[in-house]
């Protein structure tokens, strides 16, 4: 509907990296497709296309870490969001430590949270994971943070 198409392309909403780990592979990505869900017990919901290398690996995942990043690190959503896993070693290229769960946590974000997949949804091309948040690190405050304007001239690793 040309409309809700209008609606939703003027809105300029957070973006998150979305990393996870599965066996010895590990995968991130750029994701706009986010929402909290339930406030109690506390639910939150990502989207990962199925043409995403990291939805690949998500699929056989307990977990997933949800990253914001602050404006300053832009390039951070930029490489996760512009190159995919199939060909690219992200985390070779970025400052990372080992998490919770074995998850991949990035050193830049401004805050982060990981979640363990409740349950997968089939919501049209992509794969809603429901998390029930079980640690992370938040700060007091914000920066500014990486929002859809931010990225909305990426060419993406994978169309959706």
């Amino acid at each position: 509907m040309e409309a809700f198409e209008k609606l939703v392309s003027m809105l300029d909403y957070p973006m998150y990296v979305v990393t996870t780990s599965a066996g010895d592979k590990r995968a991130g990505c750029l994701v706009g497709f986010t929402s909290q869900v339930s406030i109690g017990p506390p639910r939150f919901m990502v989207g990962l296309s199925e043409k995403n290398h990291t939805y690949r690996v998500a699929c056989d995942a307990t977990h997933l870490a949800v990253h914001l990043l602050p404006r300053r690190h832009s390039e951070l959503a930029r490489l996760f969001g512009s190159e995919t896993g199939d060909r690219t070693d992200k985390f070779a290229r970025t400052a990372w430590h080992e998490g919770p769960h074995g998850l991949p946590i990035l050193e830049d974000a401004a805050g982060w949270f990981v979640g363990e997949v409740l349950s997968r949804y089939d919501v049209g091309d992509h794969v809603g994971f429901l998390l029930q948040p079980v640690e992370g690190d938040a700060p007091d405050t914000f920066d500014q943070l990486v929002t859809f304007a931010d990225v909305r001239d990426l060419e993406p690793g994978h169309e959706a």
